[in-house]
């Protein structure tokens, strides 16, 4: 079996998936995207509310935001022959009393990750937040966010860390002007080598 056709196997098994069902507050939809020729993933946390009713991942503002920092349009952001999507999550985990989204289901990474990503030849995750820096980071991520986002050049040149694009993280972007000084810049021309 090529890695092609194992990896359409796959996504079809996690299509199916139901181990969430009954803790999902909107039921099973499983939401990413992959190719085995994709050479950028996107790793982040799990789908929101719109990301679920469309099942197109960072289908929302937070999207449009991650497009911007990676300074690519939508069509070459869903073109997964270049860029996987692989949230730790793929279902929508539901909301907190704060009103964020809940965690993302851990049984997405133990079900499926492992089995996913040796099927992918990318040379770049896109790693956002704190949940997919715990799992794609482990041990070398840095005691926070903010110093792990910051020490991006340690990560390079397969991994660059980011905090999520969502609007919550305005202030940090503000308090932070060296991420979009000098992080993105950077993100901008490691996206633009590999396409």
């Amino acid at each position: 079996m090529t890695d092609g056709s194992a990896l359409e196997t796959l996504l079809a098994e996690v299509g199916a998936c139901r181990a969430c069902a009954a803790v999902l507050p909107l039921g099973p939809r499983p939401v990413l995207r992959a190719s085995p020729t994709a050479r950028i993933a996107i790793c982040s946390q799990a789908p929101g509310t719109r990301v679920h009713e469309t099942g197109l991942p960072f289908n929302d503002r937070s999207g449009d935001r991650l497009r911007d920092w990676l300074g690519i349009d939508r069509a070459t952001f869903y073109d997964e022959s270049r860029i996987a999507i692989v949230p730790m999550g793929f279902c929508y985990p539901g909301v907190n009393r704060r009103g964020g989204d809940l965690p993302p289901r851990p049984e997405c990474a133990r079900l499926w990750h492992a089995r996913l990503f040796p099927l992918l030849r990318v040379d770049l995750i896109v790693v956002i937040g704190l949940y997919a820096m715990a799992y794609h980071m482990g041990p070398k991520r840095k005691p926070n966010l903010t110093e792990t986002v910051r020490s991006f050049r340690d990560y390079l040149p397969d991994m660059l860390p980011l905090p999520h694009p969502s609007w919550r993280n305005t202030g940090w972007i503000r308090r932070n002007p060296w991420f979009e000084r000098d992080l993105l810049p950077c993100l901008r021309a490691e996206v633009a080598r590999r396409l």
